[in-house]
């Protein structure tokens, strides 16, 4: 990484800035609120801020958040990774709960319901059931 300040030209100009750093931040911040799909707009973010870096080293110009984007990026990257993992690990139970979802016709049976499934999730992640937070509330 390099501490070379553009440089403003001679003729009076402005300093060249490339802008593909502000949609790479654009790109990254969709991704984080958009998980677990914001994985694909998360990496293009980080695809985006690495190209717009290596674009103004080139030029000897500034590329205002590129770096931000692809922190926000990895960052994106990550909890939607997490997200993916979760919903892989209990997926047969929540294909059950919605079975039984669709069955309950009462608000005791769907509580069963929510009951049945915090209960079949603790025993697959091994997380106490008081720890895991309330169906539907």
């Amino acid at each position: 990484m390099s501490d070379d300040q553009p440089q403003p030209r001679s003729d009076g100009q402005q300093p060249t800035v490339e802008r593909g750093g502000l949609w790479g931040l654009l790109l990254s911040a969709a991704g984080l609120v958009l998980p677990p799909y914001g994985i694909v707009l998360s990496a293009l973010g980080i695809f985006q801020g690495r190209r717009a870096r290596r674009a103004a080293r080139e030029k000897n110009a500034t590329a205002p958040g590129a770096l931000l984007s692809m922190v926000m990026g990895w960052v994106g990257v990550t909890l939607s990774g997490l997200m993916i993992i979760g919903y892989a690990l209990v997926w047969d139970q929540y294909q059950a709960y919605s079975a039984c979802s669709a069955r309950a016709l009462t608000h005791s049976s769907q509580e069963q319901c929510d009951q049945e499934f915090r209960k079949a999730v603790s025993e697959k992640t091994g997380v106490p059931m008081e720890q895991l937070p309330e169906v539907g509330a």
